[in-house]
């Protein structure tokens, strides 16, 4: 059974920063794609960033220049760094993994909170 632990989020104050992180494990095959979303109340789910097996990434225009991506490919980790954090970002977080080649798959972390305080 694969599970994705996240963990780092929490209540900050604006302008703040905080790190998630995302731990898979019992994965049999690598994923191609890791990322975040997130869902505000009332609002879809949107991706947030991405990042790929060679470290290509995306970027919602939202947290351009404020939030970065990173992957640990030996250990199947991602991590986002959020800084100069807004009230706008407060939302429930949600990992991703994703491969789409040989044993193809798509998990879903549980979400974790992150609230920004004005």
């Amino acid at each position: 059974q694969v599970q994705l632990m996240e963990s780092g989020g929490g209540l900050v104050q604006a302008g703040g920063s905080l790190t998630l992180s995302c731990a898979a494990s019992r994965i049999a095959f690598s994923p191609n794609t890791m990322g975040w979303y997130r869902q505000a109340p009332g609002n879809e789910r949107e991706l947030v960033a991405s990042i790929t097996r060679a470290g290509n990434t995306y970027y919602a225009d939202s947290v351009k220049g404020r939030f970065t991506i990173s992957r640990d490919n030996a250990g199947n980790t991602v991590s986002i760094q959020m800084n100069s954090l807004k009230p706008e970002d407060t939302a429930v977080y949600y990992c991703k993994i994703s491969r789409a080649t040989i044993g193809s798959y798509e998990y879903w972390g549980k979400g974790i909170q992150v609230t920004v305080s004005s």
